[in-house]
This record gives structure tokens, sequence and C-alpha cells, in this order.
């Protein structure tokens, strides 16, 4: 039994890295099967239509948990939702005046890295490091509604489609991403109030919305694999991608945890502005950008969670900060 026990907890404490392991192998199982070549292609519809399904069941389990009455606003909520909007309007205003070339797709990368709202994990990671739930999400949904907005008016012009014009684009994405982020905030409020016993099973289901983000991050992991296998890219731009990630990742935690010192909520802050959904990050690459900057949002989750990591490992041996 003790063995049983021991190898269900150590499942569990790397089950994110178990999903995105086996995504990119399942990948290549799937590819290297001649027989289910003639469905590759609905096999991606597929993957295309469940994965946004899965986020918005994501957030709708995390924001049944909130109560509206324990939401609050601080002032450095402002300063990094700033920040946030701040640096993807200004690199999308760089990518806009660059040429076509590898460094648009890396600009791309850093754009989702910075622009994607917070993790609908973190409440539970920042009340493990002794911060304010209440204000992470609050900041959660102030970031999705962020999020909702600029993604909409940002992404035609600095990745324009050819077959469509620029307001035909924007309201395009504006059905596809403001429904997403946003919907799911409405109706679990809407079910709260109508429903209360469906309400309350809902947020009794401890762990549904961590195994649903189990789920989409290795459909993503998947995807993502296909586009890095797919690509005209060079080596040298995924590389940098890669490289772009590691520095937006600590950038983010870094300004998160300097304001939020100044407010006396470090650790909030720092989770607010660091730890990403990244699950979603990956589905806006391969959805309204070049779809190889999904490897941004691949390689953002492998670095916040060393970060996340890092700090529960300090924060529970005091003794060797």
């Amino acid at each position: 039994m003790g063995t049983i026990k021991r190898i269900t907890g150590f499942i569990r404490n790397w089950v994110l890295i178990f999903a995105i392991l086996a995504g990119i192998g399942s990948y290549f199982l799937f590819v290297s099967i001649p027989l289910f070549d003639p469905i590759h292609p609905q096999a991606l519809a597929t993957v295309e239509v469940v994965q946004p399904l899965l986020i918005f069941a994501m957030l709708f389990v995390t924001f049944c948990k909130v109560n509206p009455r324990h939401l609050k606003l601080c002032r450095w909520h402002w300063w990094l939702l700033a920040f946030q909007a701040g640096m993807f309007l200004g690199l999308g205003a760089i990518t806009m005046a660059m040429p076509q070339c590898g460094a648009r797709v890396v600009l791309e990368g850093a754009m989702i890295c910075f622009i994607c709202p917070v993790a609908t994990a973190s409440a539970v990671i920042t009340r493990k490091l002794g911060g304010s739930a209440p204000h992470i999400t609050t900041y959660t949904i102030l970031s999705n509604l962020t999020a909702a907005l600029l993604i909409p008016l940002v992404v035609p012009y600095v990745h324009p489609q050819q077959s469509m014009s620029v307001w035909n684009a924007s309201v395009l994405i504006l059905g596809k991403v403001f429904p997403l982020l946003l919907f799911p905030l409405f109706l679990a409020f809407l079910v709260r109030w109508l429903s209360p016993k469906v309400h309350f099973a809902i947020t009794r289901m401890q762990n549904l919305a961590f195994y649903l983000w189990v789920v989409a991050l290795f459909l993503a992991t998947a995807v993502t694999t296909r586009y890095i296998m797919h690509t005209t890219v060079s080596l040298t731009v995924e590389l940098s991608l890669v490289g772009v990630t590691l520095v937006s990742c600590a950038m983010q935690f870094f300004i998160g945890w300097k304001t939020g010192a100044v407010y006396g909520d470090r650790i909030t802050a720092g989770q607010a502005l660091g730890q990403k959904n990244t699950v979603l990050a990956i589905w806006l690459g391969y959805t309204f950008f070049t779809p190889i900057t999904s490897v941004a949002g691949g390689f953002y989750s492998i670095f916040h969670n060393v970060v996340n990591s890092w700090q529960l490992y300090r924060h529970s041996h005091p003794r060797k900060r």
C-alpha cells in the first residue's frame, strides 16, 4: 500500500511533465502508423474544436469557485495590466514595422507570452506560497478581460490575413476570443445565482479543472510538435523562440515581484504576472499567429513550472534561503 501511495504521489507531482511527454510521443506514434494516414486532417480538425472547449471548461470550473464578494482590487493590479498591455502593444508596433522574416515570428512569440492571462491554477500555487488568493483571482479576471479586448484589436495588423480585411479579421478573432475568455465567468456567476445546487456540486469537484488542464496540455503539446515538424522556419528561429520565451518568463516574474513588493504583496503579484495559462498561449499561437509560435507557449509552461517548483522548495525550506 505504501509503495502504491508513493507511486501515485510521484505521478501526481509530475503529471504535467508526463502530459507533455505523452503529447510528443503520441504525435510520433500517430504519424508512424500508416493506417491512420487518411484521418490526419480530421484528427487535427477535431483537436482544434476540442481544445477551446477544454479551455472554456477549465475557466468555467475555476470561476465557479470565485465568490464575487471576495474579489479585491489592488493598486498593483493596474501597474501589471499596464505592463502587459504596453509590452503587447509595443512589440506589436515593432513587428508591424518589420519586413517578413524570422524575427517577426520571434516577436509574435514574445507577444503571446506577455498578453496571455493568468493560469487557472495560479490561486493554488499562490496560496501555498503564502500569497493572497482573492487578489490573484481578481487579477485573473482582469487579465482575461484585457486579453479579450486587445488581441482582436492588434493581431489583424500584426498577422494580417490575405483573404479578409482587417475589420473582418478583428470580428472573427473577437468572436473566438471574447466568448472563450469571458463567457466562462458570466456563466459561472449565472449558475451560482440561478442554481446553487449545481454550483455547489461543481465546486466540490476539487481536481476537475486540473485534470481538464492535463488533457488540454496533452493535446496542445501534440499539436505544437506537429507544427515544429512541419515548419519551414530555420532552427535559428526556433531556438530564438525558446530564448525569447525564457527572457519573457524571467522578466515577468521579476517585474511582478518588484511591483508587488512595493505594495506588500510580492508573491501574489509575481504569480499574477509570471504564471500563465500556457494551454491558452499555445492555442493563441497556432490559431491567430504563425503556427510555430505555439512553441512559445509550450516552453513557457516548462519555464514557469521550474520557477514555481523553486519557489515552493524555498518556501518549504526557509533555513536554506
